[in-house]
């Protein structure tokens, strides 16, 4: 990574977008932003170079949404409704997901929606534009959200109206890889039709775990077949099978679809100490994620990286080390998996919060895995996925499904 690549990226945040807030008893907790950024400020990652007087991070201003925008792909009911949901407590439609268990309503809940969408769409531009090479919204990634009803914590999709913008603005292809554990459902479906964009998934399957889709079979519509790409992993899948899986399917994919932009969604509720599922990665698994996310970018598409957030509900063992690892290698400064973490954060976790918090960025493993071109194992639950992916996708982009 060089210094000309760290001088060229930006974070959009500001922190009233930890208003987007479904209360105490909520998995989704607003907190894990917070303890995030406090860390990757802790990091230096926004502390201005004394030579250059330029941050590894540029912190931008994110703007809101408004509705014009959000109707790019969502349905004006909804907007209606989430409106009136934020203004009237105890309002209740299930039928758009609002009022439910898993999107609970809460003050002024449009406002604090279309504002994550306007920093992810804002991400977005600074990308298409070429004021940064990478940009993030780490409070972005609500992958769940239809067209027509919020789902799964997620009322409005940032991620698909930043990707419907940069249609709009001229991309002529856009890739999007969703590393979240849950199946990211809701950017697949509003894109299902449109060969411009590839979506692939890599999540825990849905014979186990929400939303219950994304499979092997699920390829795109009609005139877009093999546009959507599903890995679905089996329980307990670590580090060493979850890597071998994406590097059997993702690179060669993205590679041959040749994208303008790579837009990223990093949900890491794939860790093995997440409440919500059971998969098994490290954060040095998901760190060496993102390093190969980030390489692709400048491989297939100069560069050109918009990176979100999404799940993760560990939130003070996890989340803010993994983000944080997220933040620095946009920034272009990786953080050494052996780094300590800063005291003075450490402290806060602990005076604030009454819980120990970790001491090091690493859970203290080297991710390896077995390359895909070494040999499939049809005896392996992992290889049959994988292969039943490669076999259903492959053949639509003229890629050789075999090893």
């Amino acid at each position: 990574m060089t210094s000309a690549e760290g001088l060229r990226s930006s974070v959009v945040f500001d922190s009233s977008l930890t208003d987007y807030d479904f209360g105490p008893a909520h998995p989704m907790s607003p907190l894990r932003v917070d303890l995030t950024m406090r860390l990757a400020e802790a990091m230096g990652l926004f502390e201005p170079d004394p030579t250059t007087g330029t941050a590894p991070l540029r912190l931008l201003p994110a703007p809101m949404a408004d509705d014009d925008l959000l109707a790019t792909v969502h349905d004006r009911t909804l907007l209606d409704a989430v409106r009136q949901a934020g203004a009237s407590p105890g309002y209740v439609d299930a039928t758009l997901g609002l009022g439910t268990e898993d999107n609970p309503t809460f003050p002024h809940m449009h406002e604090a929606s279309a504002h994550i969408v306007g920093a992810t769409v804002e991400a977005c531009r600074q990308v298409w534009t070429g004021e940064s090479l990478h940009s993030a919204n780490i409070t972005g990634g609500l992958h769940h959200s239809m067209r027509h009803q919020a789902s799964g914590f997620c009322i409005y999709n940032d991620v698909a109206v930043g990707i419907q913008w940069l249609l709009d603005e001229g991309a002529e292809r856009v890739a999007y890889v969703d590393v979240d554990v849950h199946h990211g459902d809701g950017v697949q479906d509003i894109f299902y039709d449109d060969p411009r964009v590839l979506t692939i998934s890599l999540h825990e399957t849905g014979q186990v775990l929400f939303p219950g889709t994304g499979f092997a079979g699920d390829l795109g519509g009609p005139g877009a077949r093999g546009s959507a790409v599903n890995v679905a992993l089996p329980p307990g899948t670590a580090d060493g099978g979850w890597l071998r899986a994406f590097h059997a399917v993702v690179p060669p994919l993205v590679r041959e679809f040749a994208p303008d932009v790579l837009v990223t969604q990093h949900g890491c509720d794939s860790h093995r100490e997440d409440p919500l599922a059971h998969l098994m990665l490290t954060v040095d698994g998901q760190r060496a994620a993102y390093l190969a996310l980030h390489d692709l970018a400048h491989e297939v598409c100069d560069g050109r990286w918009v990176a979100t957030g999404g799940g993760g509900y560990a939130v003070i063992d996890v989340v803010p080390r993994a983000w944080t690892h997220l933040l620095a290698i946009v920034a272009g400064h990786p953080i050494d998996p052996e780094a300590p973490v800063p005291e003075a954060w450490r402290t806060h976790v602990t005076s604030q919060l009454a819980r120990p918090a970790p001491r090091l960025f690493t859970d203290g493993v080297e991710p390896t895995f077995r390359d895909w071109s070494q040999g499939y194992d049809p005896g392996s639950p992992l290889d049959r996925s994988v292969a039943a992916t490669r076999a259903a996708v492959f053949p639509w982009h003229g890629l050789d499904p075999q090893p």
